[in-house]
């Protein structure tokens, strides 16, 4: 009897809510965490600053490290529920789906024990706006 009791508690504890920015390239991951407003920003890494060599930042392993350093600062805030926003370089000239280290953040996120509310996709589209470089014909290899 005494487990859906617990069970009851834990859903009962108030969710404070923050978004999870998630911007990943192929050459690195960046996770910054903002309040509801996204205009503080509560916590910050990225996969640079866990692997020494550059072609490293963008592993799904150092994604993950960077999660769980940001999970970790979240804690200590009071921050336990996260909108997750992931983005990838997109634009005019950059690839429109997220680097490798994009799904391991979000699962190392989750797996720290915040709760995970909407994961949304906001790379950037354009609308016909420059040029795209290689000329009429295209590049010729």
């Amino acid at each position: 009897m005494a487990q859906p009791e617990r069970v009851a508690q834990q859903y009962d504890k108030k969710l404070r809510w923050g978004i999870a920015h998630i911007l990943s390239t192929y050459n690195n991951t960046i996770i910054t965490i903002t309040d509801i407003t996204g205009t503080e920003t509560i916590a910050r890494s990225s996969g640079g600053q866990m692997v020494k060599s550059d072609r490293l930042e963008s592993s799904p392993t150092a994604a993950m490290g960077a999660a769980k350093k940001v999970a970790d600062i979240c804690r200590e805030k009071g921050i336990n529920a996260l909108t997750i926003r992931v983005r990838a370089r997109g634009g005019h000239n950059g690839p429109n789906n997220p680097g490798p280290g994009a799904q391991p953040a979000i699962r190392a996120l989750s797996r720290m024990g915040l709760r995970i509310g909407k994961i949304e996709e906001v790379t950037p589209e354009p609308h016909n706006g420059c040029r795209a470089k290689g000329g009429r014909r295209g590049r010729r290899v």
